[in-house]
């Protein structure tokens, strides 16, 4: 089947779709709208590979979140095992997030955390470079700054100067400048935006610099959700406002970028 739309990064394996998850699948099928179903822990994980379904255009991303469910030791073994299966298409969503501490709720020594989610990212990055899948890249920065982007972005090139195949990503909710922008563009890497695009202006410039090639859709679903549906669980459906907004933004026609987001995430996950 060709799909008229692709959600780059969604979590229909979120306990928000527990209650009607089948039928949001049969819609999807229906009106033509691939999704990503992305893990952040080893039960998300399982969630999303058992959800996958190529034919029906589901896919799985599985990784271990810098912050989320920080109690869990990442398993290696079992991660390596999961990056081989063909329905798994990137490996994260992994990265650094320090928004949390700004947010008064990181307990305990901050160097600490931040070597912990260093090395739990550095395995994510040797794992996806060892079946040479791309990266879903998460990154939070502390407010007001663009510190995590900028030690992920120094992370990734410290790893890229090892033996092997070519890094390759995608930064996720980017939340960027057009510096931090132009940085992963020169690791070869996209961004995804959200339906944040549909109700904020902050991001539009980075849209618009952006080249077309390198950009992706996402609802972060059940999270954000674009209007008119502010206030209401988020869906993979509601890519299409997404689709909708990244058009405007750059004053394109909206079926030639819809062809061209289309292309992009084919290329970007090898679909």
């Amino acid at each position: 089947m060709e799909f008229e739309y692709i959600d780059a990064h969604g979590h229909l394996n979120d306990k928000a779709f527990d209650a009607d998850r089948d039928a949001i699948k049969a819609e999807l099928l229906e009106q033509k709208i691939a999704t990503v179903v992305v893990g952040t822990d080893v039960a998300m994980n399982e969630k999303a590979i058992a959800l996958a379904n190529p034919e029906e255009g589901r896919y799985a991303v599985i990784g271990q979140h810098p912050s989320d469910g920080h109690p869990e030791v990442f398993d290696n073994d079992r991660y390596r095992a999961w990056a081989k299966l063909p329905e798994v298409v990137a490996i994260g969503e992994c990265g650094l997030d320090y928004y949390w501490p700004e947010a008064g709720e990181w307990s305990g020594d901050e160097q600490k955390e931040k070597r912990r989610q260093y090395h739990l990212f550095a395995e994510q990055i040797d794992i996806a470079r060892s079946v040479d899948k791309p990266l879903m890249i998460h990154g939070r920065p502390t407010k007001g700054t663009m510190d995590a982007y900028v030690d992920i972005l120094a992370q990734l090139r410290e790893a890229s100067r090892a033996p092997g195949p070519e890094i390759r990503g995608n930064a996720h909710f980017f939340a960027g400048d057009k510096e931090i922008a132009r940085q992963f563009l020169d690791l070869g890497f996209t961004c995804s935006f959200t339906g944040v695009l549909t109700f904020t202006t902050d991001y539009d410039e980075v849209v618009r610099y952006l080249p077309k090639g390198s950009i992706l859709a996402e609802t972060d679903a059940p999270y954000v959700a674009p209007k008119p549906y502010r206030g209401k669980r988020n869906e993979s459906k509601y890519v299409r406002e997404v689709y909708a907004a990244i058009a405007r933004i750059r004053g394109e026609d909206p079926e030639i970028m819809r062809k061209q987001l289309n292309e992009n995430a084919r290329r970007f996950f090898a679909l």
